[in-house]
């Protein structure tokens, strides 16, 4: 360290070991690579804050200028201004060097780490270009250190990756600026799967220990997490180098805290990024005298001594370094045709590939030309085989080995000659070699043999069926990235018709390729080979594309889920379930666990594409006017943009600062608008994603925006929060007008078909319409007016009118406000419907079909409703969405509508299909009978009427209609009883279907109901704290009444005796006879959520929010055992069945095996990490039950999973629709499975055997 900053920290020693917190300033240091792990615990291990400072500053005096300007930086980022301000005069200066003309003289040390950071190697003829290496150094260092970018940009084989490269081989300027190396990647024209191959590549590259992750990213957000963790954690202060960046969006996956080269033909890629950019350009050709020193390079000749032709090539070659080099590399070759090249440059005609191209395409068709005819006859038809090739792609050698049947070394040998002459170009990663063809060697190569294309796609696959089994490929193996992305590609550019087919309809192969690339790619080819996959069978591809499409948020994320299982969830009917029976049968006979859906053929998919954009709520989501594209925002501050047919991203922009609102495209689709609570709305070029323009001159945030039906004259409406509407002008870009009137936020806005209104919603209460010409209120209605009562005075009732739909015709608005639809006349603001969709909800959206009186309406409750606005009469029901629903709306032809919603997804929905099976649904409160091969289902559905299901014929006979609140069977099947809102209790026979015995004694809504054993007696417990023991047949009955909270719920005991728990923490044991307290247990401080009885009849355990369970024997007060360790509410608990277990599971999703002897920890089931922090179980653990030999647990949850008892380890895991399983009916023999999901779907699940 420099003397004079070793003399300032000394100086000021006493007032930074006062002042300074360690923890966060190591953190920075660590990241910057001047502070180790270890040292840091050193410094924790120190007792007092002062003593930690102190050994810091202590550890910082020992090492050197960079360790003083890390730490300067640390206290600025921490907020120390005052305390780095004492250290700024002791800033040491970094010297670096401009770099030594490395021309021949590159240090091992650079060697070392360009090689390792996979940089391309210097061309074979070189020639320096000092002032723009120098230019590429200055702008690096003007880094600092901190994150940012610097592009070098330039024409199509102008020399910028040559640059780029050499401007990282030089000693002095690497060991300065990038002590943590250099990490090049060759990006290229990229599609979102393409991206995702190059991010895995890097992260395997940068992890090559493993010592971070042992599995692949399987999206690009996961692989920008995990490579922002490699490069801060494992590779700070490095260089990330980015070669050939042709699109803005693929620096969003390196948006991430990094020092970034890139280099570009478009100056403007870096324009969608944050954080401090410089560029260098690059002039589009080299100079003449640079050109003859190329050439004199290749000849070994003085530049003097050019003959004159040396004068022409150049300027036939147009200044390009690439056709000079490859020239150059023929006249090595062959050094007495100057003549000759020169004539076949000058004569020659080639057909030019692309006319509208930066490339000078005359020019190097006709050296390329030149440059294979020239090739060795032994080794031309190897050239030939790379026209199969995609531009862009690094194919590895192992490929390569397997299309030519060779030794690794043999095809070696035969690239680099390739190579040598500027033909191909090749990359080392690691140990291996990587080889690409630029992209204008492609053009030239599948143009020249055209008509030879499909033999030689049919070679390669020929050779790597020789090889391979498509789906054995492992992850280890060099080459399996590629066949995996490129395998289907091969097979349709071939003709294989039959073999596309074969691979595309395998569930081993999507099983394979999803687990380590994701889903992406794979719905891709489905749409893209469509019109092959249909020849062989159009039912089959369905099947396959509409698994796919609906499975792809749960393929896409970790843990990955079982496949097979998945795949015997799809209809009997399917292909799909046909293979993962098949499988599952065979993996059953060595141990694997599968379940059967058996009741699944009731149940019928009314989504047509589940999409998961997003990964945070989705706010709004819109059809683009062609209907082909729909955009997304939300409280990840990005827009999305996707095709409405298969989900496939094309635009993903971080597009505002705070959480996006909402989002709109104009009427000719070339811009979509988004407003966001930064007060701010931005208008985006909706094919490229570049930001148009910026308006802010709302003061609250923007909640809404809609573009004029008419093109000709484009606005755009916005409303905000600060209870104004304005207008923009987006030919002149600015505010044409601001409308005043409401007198509270501006909810939703909508132009009228014709233009000519524009009306507006509010938390006012008001509906308002505004004349769009002169900008003044036309009229306004209250509909605030129409939920007042006598009761209630005005000015206490709060009425947010949400939003507003206009009719085709624009003669009628439908407006919804809490949980009412309005349909109001516009001319004369007469009512002309009113519809009350029910108490527990408020309506979030709706939209009016563009084709007839249909309407969509988004509900709270995570449901989605048709209804026809002419009858009033609700259409259907759509379930699916797990989480609130922010928004609808029908697609612009009304063939379709989406929904987005808080659970990060869009989903599609075909109107028809969904009109045509509105399915009712159940209410997760059922009751199941077992009985030899029969599973009984006792059930309410949204109807109100009470089913009886039966299991594995899926019968349902309609009992009668009752507003229940539970129900359950007599031990004989012979009678049902049920409880209501009203506190009523109601027995039916089964036999006639008859009423016959009803008692209200409850004052509030009963919960929970059960017969005797003897089936004599009724018990049920209520809301209103109490339990009724209700014995039917002599109408006599006993209240158990001392519990001071609500009743959580009862087991019945031996000997006329009840086990009760309650929200008052307390456990009570109680004679049903006499109705006395037997035994009073304070158990919790707080609320006990669960109990079980062990089944000899002397334990029970209770659980609590208090995030512990106790083990409790009946004879004692105190608890047997205590268990903690929970983190979450400990929501339920279970004895085996043997007594010698407890399984306890909480609100985290994790799930706990104790010893019941000892109170021991045996087991913590879900100790897999899960990808943004989601809980292991999908949520809480609602409930669990052991297998009768103990060796196996179910729990229930956000799905259900099984689980090993001996290991702790998930045998297997079923996801259902919905989430939020309450509970779940085992039957005896452990092999049959029942539950309801919050959707309202029932699961009748049996193990396959």
């Amino acid at each position: 360290m420099d003397a004079k900053a070793r003399n300032c920290l000394l100086q000021h020693r006493e007032a930074l070991e006062k002042d300074i917190k360690t923890s966060y300033i190591m953190d920075h240091m660590i990241s910057a690579g001047v502070l180790t792990v270890s040292e840091e615990e050193k410094v924790k291990n120190e007792p007092t804050q002062q003593q930690r400072a102190a050994m810091l500053i202590k550890m910082i005096l020992k090492k050197d200028n960079y360790s003083y300007i890390s730490f300067y930086n640390a206290l600025l980022h921490e907020g120390y201004k005052d305390l780095a301000a004492l250290l700024s005069d002791g800033i040491p200066v970094v010297p670096f060097s401009n770099g030594k003309d490395s021309f021949g003289g590159i240090t091992s040390y650079v060697r070392t780490v360009l090689c390792e950071g996979g940089v391309p190697q210097r061309p074979v003829v070189f020639v320096t270009r000092k002032k723009l290496v120098s230019a590429i150094q200055q702008k690096l260092s003007k880094l600092n250190g901190e994150p940012g970018w610097v592009t070098v940009y330039g024409m199509a084989g102008c020399g910028k990756s040559v640059l780029a490269a050499e401007a990282v081989r030089d000693h002095d300027f690497l060991e300065g600026c990038f002590p943590g190396g250099v990490h090049w990647v060759s990006v290229g024209k990229q599609d979102k799967a393409g991206l995702l191959m190059k991010l895995q590549n890097l992260c395997t590259r940068l992890d090559e220990d493993e010592s971070f992750s042992q599995r692949l990213p399987l999206n690009i957000e996961e692989a920008k997490d995990r490579l922002r963790l490699l490069m801060l954690r494992k590779h700070p202060r490095s260089l990330l180098i980015l070669d050939d960046v042709w699109d803005p969006w693929v620096l969003k996956a390196f948006d991430n805290q990094c020092q970034i080269l890139l280099t570009t033909r478009d100056k403007s890629v870096t324009d969608s990024v944050m954080g401090p950019k410089y560029v260098v350009s690059v002039e589009s050709g080299l100079g003449k005298e640079k050109g003859l020193e190329i050439l004199s390079l290749f000849v070994n000749m003085k530049k003097a001594d050019l003959p004159e032709q040396a004068h022409s090539i150049i300027k036939e070659c147009k200044g390009s370094p690439l056709v000079v080099s490859l020239i150059g590399a023929l006249l090595r070759d062959f050094p007495n045709r100057w003549d000759y090249y020169l004539r076949q440059l000058q004569n020659k005609q080639f057909k030019r590939i692309r006319k509208s191209s930066s490339y000078d395409y005359e020019a190097l068709d006709e050296a390329m030309s030149i440059s294979v005819e020239m090739l060795r006859e032994d080794i031309k038809d190897y050239y030939t085989d790379l026209s199969i090739f995609q531009k862009d792609v690094k194919v590895p050698t192992k490929v390569l080995c397997v299309l030519w049947d060779m030794e690794t070394e043999e095809v070696e040998d035969i690239l680099q000659e390739f190579v040598n002459k500027s033909l191909l170009f090749c990359d080392r990663n690691g140990k291996s070699f990587r080889y690409h063809l630029h992209d204008l060697q492609v053009d030239f190569l599948t143009e020249k043999n055209r008509t030879q294309l499909q033999d030689l796609h049919k070679k390669i696959i020929t050779q790597f069926q020789r090889h391979h089994q498509p789906h054995t490929l492992s992850s280890d193996q060099e080459d399996c990235m590629y066949w995996y992305s490129f395998l289907a590609y091969h097979m349709a550019s071939a003709n294989m018709h039959k073999e596309l087919c074969a691979l595309m309809f395998s569930l081993d192969w999507i099983k394979a390729k999803t687990e380590l690339v994701g889903p992406a790619h794979l719905i891709h080819e489905f749409v893209e080979y469509r019109h092959i996959l249909d020849e062989k069978d159009c039912a089959v591809c369905e099947n396959f594309q509409e698994f796919l499409s609906l499975n792809g948020h749960l393929l896409g994320r970790q843990p990955f889920p079982n496949i097979v299982q998945l795949g015997l969830c799809e209809p009997e009917t399917s292909e799909v379930y046909r293979q993962a029976k098949l499988r599952a049968k065979q993996e059953v006979d060595n141990g694997m666990l599968y379940l059967e859906w058996i009741n699944q053929k009731n149940i019928k998919h009314l989504s047509r594409l589940v999409v998961r954009p997003h990964t945070d709520a989705v706010y709004h989501a819109c059809f683009s006017a062609n209907g082909q594209r729909i955009a997304s925002c939300g409280a990840d501050k990005t827009l999305q943009v996707f095709k409405a047919e298969t989900g496939e991203k094309l635009l993903e922009i971080k597009a505002h600062e705070d959480e996006v609102l909402c989002c709109a495209f104009s009427t000719d689709d070339k811009f979509i608008a988004t407003c966001s609570v930064d007060k701010k709305v931005k208008i985006w070029n909706s094919m490229t994603g570049k930001l148009v323009y910026t308006y802010d001159e709302h003061s609250e945030q923007v909640s809404c925006c809609h573009f004029t039906n008419n093109s000709h004259h484009l606005l755009l409406a916005t409303g905000s929060s600060d209870s104004l509407l304005k207008l923009w002008d987006l030919n002149q870009n600015t505010c044409r007008n601001t409308l005043f009137g409401h007198t509270n936020s501006v909810n939703h806005c909508r132009f009228s078909p014709d233009d000519e209104l524009l009306a507006s919603c509010s938390a006012d209460g008001t509906l308002k319409f505004w004349d769009v010409k002169s900008a003044n209120e036309r009229k306004s209605i209250n509909v605030k007016q129409f939920f007042l009562n006598s009761e209630e005075p005005q000015e206490d009732l709060e009425v947010i009118v949400k939003c507003c739909s206009w009719s085709s015709d624009g003669s009628r608005i439908m407006v919804a406000a809490k949980n009412k639809v309005f349909l109001f006349d516009v001319h004369t603001n007469s009512l002309l419907a009113e519809i009350y969709t029910g108490h527990h909800s408020t309506i979030q959206y709706c939209d009016f079909s563009p084709h007839n009186d249909l309407a969509v309406v988004a509900l709270s409750h995570y449901c989605v409703e048709l209804w026809n606005m002419d009858s009033c009469l609700k259409v259907a029901d759509c379930r699916g969405h797990l989480s609130w629903v922010h928004c609808v709306m029908f697609s612009p032809d009304g063939s379709s509508f989406l929904t987005s919603s808080d659970d990060q997804t869009i989903r599609l929905w075909e109107t028809k299909k969904v009109c045509e099976n509105s399915a009712t649904v159940l209410k997760q409160e059922i009751d199941v009978a077992f009985q030899e091969n029969e599973v009984m289902v006792l059930a309410v559905d949204n109807t109100r009427r009470l089913q009886l299901i039966n299991g594995k014929t899926g019968q349902i006979d309609y009992l009668t209609e009752v507003q229940a609140s539970c129900c359950c069977f007599s031990p004989r099947l012979q009678f049902v009883a049920f409880g209501g809102n009203d506190g009523a209790v109601q027995i039916l026979e089964l036999l006639n279907n008859r009423i016959f015995q009803s008692r209200t004694g409850h004052k509030n809504t009963v919960r929970h109901i059960q017969f005797t054993a003897d089936g004599k007696s009724l018990i049920s417990s209520s809301d209103d704290s109490t339990i009724q023991v209700w014995n039917w047949q002599s109408e006599e009955y006993v209240f158990l009444q001392a519990h001071q909270e609500t009743v959580k719920d009862f087991r019945l005991l031996k000997n006329s005796r009840l086990l009760s728990w309650s929200f008052d923490g307390t456990v009570k044991v109680w004679n049903i006879i006499t109705g006395r307290i037997e035994k009073d247990f304070v158990c919790h401080q707080h609320t006990v959520l669960s109990c079980d009885i062990s089944s000899d009849g002397t334990k029970f355990s209770s659980t609590s929010t208090d995030k512990t369970a106790k083990i409790w024997s009946f004879e004692h007060f105190s608890p047997l055992h205590e268990l903690r360790g929970h983190k979450g509410c400990v929501r339920c608990s279970v004895f085996s069945v043997d007594s010698t277990l407890l399984a306890t599971g909480d609100d985290n999703g994790e799930i706990r095996i104790w010893n019941v002897s000892n109170g021991e920890l045996l087991h913590l089931c879900a100790p897999i990490s899960i990808e943004e922090g989601a809980a292991t179980h999908g949520g809480w653990v609602t409930d669990l039950c052991f297998s009768p030999d103990s060796k196996m647990l179910v729990s229930a949850g956000g799905y259900l999973k099984w689980w090993n008892v001996v290991t702790g380890e998930s045998s297997q895991t079923f996801y259902t629709n919905g989430t939020n399983l309450k509970k779940i009916h085992v039957s005896p023999d452990f092999k049959t499975y029942v539950t309801v999901d919050n959707l309202g779907i029932l699961y009748i699940l049996q193990i396959l055997e």
